[in-house]
Parts: C-alpha cells; sequence; structure tokens
C-alpha cells in the first residue's frame, strides 16, 4: 500500500500495515452496559481472541454468542471458510426435519454398498453384509465423521434439499456442494462452505431442534450431542460438559462448529482457519480459544451480580 506525500508516493511500513489489518480484523463485542464487571469478562475473551490470531501462522474467523443474554464476540464473522466435516450437522439435520414431515423413517433399514469411500470412518473397514438404520448413519457421521454413512444420507435426503433448508433458516453462506472425498468436485472449486457466524448459528439451530416436534426435537439432539472424535474443541471443556461439537479437517483447514450447555448460560461458537502453516496449531488455537470460551461463561453461570463465584465448595468456607 502506497501513501502520497509531497506530490511523491511513500510507503507505508510493514508494522502499520500490519497494525491497520490487525484493527479491521478486531472480534466485535456487544454487552449489556449495565453489567460492567461481566462485560470486563468479555473484554479478556476478546484480547484472547485477537492474541491467538497474531500468534497464528493462518486465518482465524471466530464466533461467539451468549444465547441468554446476546453478547457476541467475533473475528472475521462473516467471511467463507472451508467447512470440512463441520458441514455435517446441516446433513443430520435436514435427514430429522424429513423424518419429521413423514417422507422417511429413520428406523428403516439399508444396507451401505461396496466399494465404500474411504477417508474417514468405520465403514470403509466392515463387509458387505452389513444393515443399518438412517439414524445409524447419522450416529456414525457424528461420532466417526464417517465419510461414507454422510455420503449415503446426502444422497437420501438430497443435496439441494440440504441447502433449500438452509436459506430457509436464513443461512444463505452456508453450503454443501459436494460429497465428501469428492476431490474432482473440489478442484472445480465446489467447496463446502460457511462463515462463522452462520456455523455457530447452525450448532445452535441444532441444538433446539428448530421447527421439529418435541419428540423428534429431544432424539436429535442425542444424536448431535454424541461426543465426536478427535474434537479438538471438547479438548477445552471439562469432562461430562453436554455440548454439540462437530470438527473439521483439510490440508491448511481446521474448524468446529459447537453448542455448549452451560447451565443457565448456553453458547455457540464457530472457529474456524485456513491458510495454516501447520494444522496442528490451528487444533491447538480451537482448544485453547474453547477452554478460554468455557471459563467465561461458567464464571458467569455460577456467579451473582457483584460477581461471586457460587458453587458447592463455597459451603465449607
Amino acid at each position: 500500500m502506497e501513501a502520497t506525500v509531497g506530490g511523491r508516493r511513500r510507503r507505508k511500513p510493514l508494522a502499520a500495515l500490519a497494525a491497520t489489518a490487525l484493527a479491521a480484523a478486531a472480534p466485535a463485542f456487544a454487552a449489556d452496559s449495565s453489567d460492567a464487571k461481566a462485560a470486563a469478562l468479555f473484554e479478556r475473551l476478546r484480547a484472547d481472541v485477537q492474541a491467538t490470531a497474531a500468534r497464528l501462522d493462518g486465518v482465524l474467523g471466530v464466533y461467539v454468542e451468549d444465547l441468554g443474554k446476546g453478547a457476541v464476540v467475533e473475528l472475521r464473522a462473516d467471511e467463507a471458510f472451508p467447512t470440512a466435516s463441520s458441514i455435517k450437522p446441516a446433513v443430520l439435520y435436514e435427514l430429522f426435519r424429513q423424518a419429521d414431515e413423514g417422507r422417511l423413517d429413520l428406523s428403516e433399514l439399508t444396507r451401505p454398498p461396496l466399494p465404500r469411500v474411504a477417508g474417514g470412518g468405520v465403514l470403509e473397514s466392515l463387509g458387505g453384509q452389513l444393515s443399518l438404520t438412517w439414524r445409524d448413519l447419522g450416529l456414525l457421521m457424528m461420532i466417526y465423521s464417517d465419510n461414507e454413512a454422510t455420503n449415503l444420507l446426502i444422497r437420501k435426503v438430497g443435496m439441494d434439499a440440504v441447502n433449500r433448508r438452509l436459506d430457509a433458516l436464513s443461512l444463505p453462506r452456508t453450503r454443501l456442494r459436494r460429497l465428501m472425498m469428492d476431490l474432482e468436485a473440489a478442484r472445480r472449486g465446489d467447496e463446502n462452505l460457511s462463515t462463522p457466524r452462520e456455523l455457530a448459528r447452525l450448532a445452535s439451530l441444532v441444538a433446539q431442534g428448530e421447527g421439529l416436534s418435541a419428540e423428534r426435537a429431544k432424539d436429535l439432539q442425542a444424536v448431535a450431542t454424541a461426543p465426536a472424535q478427535g474434537s479438538p474443541f471438547r479438548r477445552g471443556l471439562p469432562e461430562g460438559v453436554r455440548a454439540i461439537a462437530k470438527p473439521g479437517s483439510l490440508e491448511g483447514v481446521r474448524c468446529e462448529m459447537a453448542w455448549v450447555d452451560v447451565p443457565g448460560r448456553p453458547y455457540a461458537a464457530a472457529i474456524m482457519t485456513s491458510y495454516l502453516a501447520r494444522e496442528t496449531d490451528g487444533e491447538d488455537a480451537i482448544a485453547a480459544l474453547s477452554a478460554a470460551i468455557f471459563s467465561t461463561f461458567d464464571r458467569l453461570a455460577r456467579s451473582s451480580e457483584h460477581g461471586r463465584v457460587i458453587s458447592e465448595r463455597d459451603a465449607r468456607r
């Protein structure tokens, strides 16, 4: 970038350019202005996001929303990132919506054909004499990120149907554009995409069972909260915390969408990275931010309006 001084063009120092870029990408924060102490905790979380972005050798996008109070911390919240397997809850949601509408039976048996797509899961290693329900396939998709199960479900409900449903949910930038492990489609640029804001919103809608009957919504939540293997976001959560957390990984990409059931203070989040020099750095960033986010909401949930943390261990004092 150049500036004009005295009729001559002079380049801005790189440090100034970096500072300008960081300021432009700074997370936005909104909270109840009367709750200054809680706002201070969110400012600390905002600083954690900025620090993580500054040291990550890649690009970071974050969206965190307090589903009860409306406080938001965000960074590149409306920029599109590849979702990898983090798109799979959109497929699960469409499966349950079609079941609720009477268009399919979740308990119907199907036999996954051979050969099966590789790249993740368990079906690729199993034999041909195998029958599973559509709900079973949903569990395999969520727990093991099984690509063959995902592709069977996409073919069952229809890729266009998933995207129409996303439009109806006001998630127009979240797109299912290819099957799992379809490298030719990826080379054409048909990547599955979302933004941090929309991916977090999707996690919240799945958790709520938006548009579903109460019984179906409860079953969807049971499947969606089954702990996903290899989840960096869950590494940042204490054991036993109920959550939806669906990670995604591609070369140079790590991301995760989440909803976390902190009693009295549930939140939704999406952490997305791209252009990573080292994928493990992306996973570590997701885990560290997950821990920082949980710490913030857990303290708020267990505290009085004046900031005293109230818990069972206080009974001895």
